[in-house]
């Protein structure tokens, strides 16, 4: 190569951006006092923008290819300059690449719990996250908007006022949509859609484009989240009386199964138990309702006035039964009927209760009359 063509290739520049980050968004072209020369090459890749930028003023803008830089190609920036010795001597201007790929995956959330008001449980207060994508849409904007004249921007230099964005009129949106909390869940397409209508104009004031917005997850407080899977387990149980009885049918069935728990004895004294129980609970949801999710009482029924109250039921007569050769009980007289239907009390079981001074064969007890009047006589 002679001493000619090393002097020409001293006055050819090569203008080229390869970006090897994830997150640059602007990178500017480092010259020796932002001196070009005549004809330097230009190349522009897939997903880039060149921006030519003289004393602070936009001029030329070049997408993607290769160009050779004259005033053919370079009209603004050549008008700007004014060369009063034409195109022919360097030139000074700031280069500036923008890449235009998406940028995606980016997070957004709430940092403390949004206040809403819902039809069914009143005020709420939830949290929200996701992510979303954009991307440059209008280069020359983005740089007179946001990045200026730093030599590099990054993705983490407005990010956070993304997200800020998104926050604020994400929650807005949210509550506008007058969706109920708990269908939100079935409807996160349709809210990242509203979310996104309503934020887009705002991006694209700051040269950009959103191009996906979604929602991961919408969630309540813990509190609110345990008192709303009580509720789900009530819904489950049903009908209560029934859950008692089902109860009762499960306690006799393991007493049966105990020998030590007296066989039928022991299961009519459960059933005897669970029917209380039954009774107890009954009276209790009867009496007064409570909604653990809006933490409000309801009374089921009247309760009574002071004064009007009934005076205690007397005491049930109650016998205990000797059962092959041991002491069971004691027993009402509804579970004494079910012991002789089941030919564990007869005529000469011996029973005792508190006032008698020995155990009696159970048919010289008068109270014991109408118990056995139900046992059938024994077969011919």
């Amino acid at each position: 190569m002679g001493l000619l063509d090393k002097l020409r290739n001293e006055f050819i520049d090569i203008i080229e951006w390869t970006d090897t980050s994830a997150d640059t968004i602007v990178w500017k072209f480092p010259r020796y006092q932002n001196e070009i020369k005549q004809n330097a090459k230009l190349t522009v890749r897939e997903s880039q923008v060149a921006v030519f930028m003289n004393e602070g003023k936009i001029a030329d803008v070049f997408p993607a290819g290769m160009y050779t830089l004259n005033t053919q190609n370079l009209p603004i920036l050549a008008t700007l300059q004014g060369w009063k010795y034409g195109f022919n001597s360097p030139y000074k201007a700031d280069v500036f690449f923008v890449s235009t790929r998406q940028f995606t995956n980016q997070k957004w959330g709430t940092k403390n719990p949004i206040m809403l008001r819902d039809a069914e449980f009143g005020p709420l207060r939830i949290r929200a996250f996701g992510s979303y994508a954009f991307r440059i849409k209008d280069a020359g904007e983005f740089l007179k908007e946001i990045s200026a004249t730093n030599p590099e921007f990054t993705v983490d230099g407005i990010n956070e006022q993304l997200r800020n964005l998104a926050v604020s009129r994400g929650m807005d949106a949210i509550a506008e949509s007058r969706i109920p909390v708990l269908d939100l869940a079935a409807n996160y397409d349709e809210v990242s859609k509203i979310i996104g209508d309503k934020i887009s104009p705002e991006f694209n004031e700051l040269g950009l484009e959103l191009t996906k917005f979604l929602i991961e997850n919408i969630s309540l407080p813990p509190e609110v989240e345990a008192a709303l899977d009580k509720r789900s387990s009530m819904g489950i149980v049903g009908n209560l009386g029934a859950y008692a009885q089902f109860q009762a049918a499960n306690a006799m069935e393991k007493s049966a199964e105990n020998p030590g728990s007296g066989g039928l004895a022991g299961a009519g004294l459960g059933l005897g138990m669970g029917a209380a129980m039954m009774g107890q609970v009954g009276n209790v949801f009867q009496q007064n309702t409570f909604n653990p999710v809006t933490g409000q009482s309801g009374t089921g029924a009247a309760a009574p006035t002071p004064g009007a109250v009934p005076p205690p039921l007397p005491a049930a007569v109650a016998f205990y039964v000797a059962v092959d050769g041991k002491q069971s009980g004691p027993f009402e007289l509804d579970q004494l009927r079910q012991l002789a239907a089941a030919g564990q009390l007869k005529g000469d079981t011996l029973v005792w209760k508190a006032g008698m001074a020995a155990w009696s064969a159970a048919s010289t007890v008068p109270e014991m009359a109408p118990v056995l009047a139900t046992v059938p006589p024994p077969l011919p």
